[in-house]
């Protein structure tokens, strides 16, 4: 019964933004693949709403009921009912009475199982499509035959470009790259990353860092280059190379909107990096803690400990992990093989979580010693004994899907425990209740 009135939840809804598309015909900017995609969304709405009303996705409201909500204007109602009729009356006014609608909407679209971005391209027509990196073991795997049918999914938002319209990849992955034969006749094409070959990339990356005991890291620079111009980029709050990609997708972005890349660059100044990906809070005992717990795949987990280990710390490198779900039959395989990483990183391990016993084990398989892995039934629990083992000059990566709410144990060892909720991810009452 409640699968049947979402479903008629989703239509009527599906219905109301199709009509609402159909009355203000605003431009449209689609964002999807395996890794980044909210952190893209962010940084292309930086640079597409300079000068102009936008509307972005809001977190990560990417799915079949998420995209008609933003859409709207509407809010998630979780499992209120009456909150969901009181959407879809507000979403009949928005049909229905003239209101100042945004020129420019930038929407995150996701795939949880297949199907669910083929039947969005339907109705949905974009102006631009972009698609980030598509790795070999993708997250969502779960509910698909194979990893090749979620590039099939994720590839279904090019048919959603209108003719003339522009396509954006990453470049630094040849699966990506060949998607590019897919587009219409008139479409353009755009590729962004850090190879020579892209038309949009970033290189010459440094840390910043501040001037302290500890030196710890403020964010990463680098030099963007857009075709044959070249300006500095710098991005506060966050680590690694892979934690500018959001910004060379948007750059990308940019370009294909005709916009020169001053001001892109000064458009991405307010772009800032969303909570839970690679984000740099202070710990207890002066620690540092990169926050990376919004969710976890294989790809992004490896992308964070190569990041973790290029990183000079004074101190201990720590990591505390826990269960990257929803990939299937691949589940033990890829677990065991970031434990392999983690063994040539770490110093400590902490993993919480029944399937993250898997990277323990891959640990202990490559040469880490038995007294430095330590495993958990739940974050709390690996939250509660990091706290009794931090030292001062410690850095702490923790990560892990989202069902595992790793953000407790940023909350439990950060140095201002009072700023969660303008610090951490899922901070919102109904989260907090789970």
């Amino acid at each position: 019964m409640k699968q049947f009135l979402k479903h008629i939840v989703v239509y009527i809804l599906t219905l109301e933004a199709r009509a609402v598309l159909r009355r203000y015909k605003p431009r449209i900017v689609g964002i999807t693949g395996s890794v980044g995609k909210t952190s893209t969304k962010d940084a292309i709405y930086a640079v597409v709403a300079q000068g102009t009303h936008a509307r972005k996705s809001e977190k990560s409201f990417n799915s079949e009921i998420g995209v008609p909500l933003t859409i709207l204007g509407l809010p998630n109602a979780w499992e209120n009912p009456f909150k969901w009729i009181q959407n879809i009356i507000e979403g009949l006014f928005v049909v229905l009475v003239p209101t100042k609608y945004p020129q420019w909407l930038v929407l995150e679209i996701g795939a949880d199982r297949p199907g669910d971005i083929q039947n969005v391209a339907k109705w949905l027509k974009l102006d631009v499509a972009v698609i980030t990196r598509l790795p070999e073991v993708p997250v969502h795997v779960e509910f698909f035959d194979s990893p090749e049918q979620v590039v099939e999914e994720k590839a279904a938002l090019i048919k959603a470009l209108k003719s003339g319209g522009t396509l954006v990849l990453y470049g630094d992955d040849e699966k990506t790259h060949t998607l590019r034969s897919r587009a219409k006749d008139g479409v353009e094409t755009i590729f962004f990353g850090f190879g020579p070959k892209c038309d949009v990339r970033a290189h010459n990356f440094e840390l910043m860092r501040e001037e302290s005991t500890f030196a710890w890291p403020l964010g990463m620079s680098a030099r963007l280059t857009v075709g044959e111009e070249s300006a500095p980029l710098s991005i506060i709050g966050t680590l690694g190379d892979h934690s500018l990609l959001p910004a060379i997708g948007a750059a990308a972005v940019g370009k294909a909107l005709g916009k020169d890349l001053q001001n892109i660059v000064t458009a991405l100044k307010s772009y800032e990096p969303p909570h839970g990906r690679m984000h740099l809070v202070r710990g207890i005992k002066d620690t540092l803690i990169i926050d990376d717990t919004y969710n976890s795949s294989p790809a992004a987990l490896v992308a964070a400990l190569e990041t973790l280990h290029a990183l000079p710390v004074k101190g201990r490198k720590i990591v505390a992990l826990g269960d990257m779900t929803e990939l299937g039959r691949h589940s033990m395989d890829e677990h065991k093989k970031v434990g392999e990483y983690v063994a040539n990183v770490a110093d400590l391990a902490l993993t919480a979580g029944f399937r993250a016993r898997g990277i323990a084990e891959g640990a202990l398989d490559n040469g880490m010693k038995e007294g430095n892995v330590m495993q958990f039934e739940d974050s709390r629990k690996a939250g509660d004994a990091l706290d009794d083992i931090l030292k001062p000059g410690d850095c702490v990566l923790v990560k892990g899907s989202q069902v595992m709410r790793m953000e407790k144990i940023v909350e439990q060892i950060m140095a201002e425990p009072e700023r969660a909720k303008e610090l951490l991810v899922r901070q919102d009452l109904e989260w907090r209740r789970r």
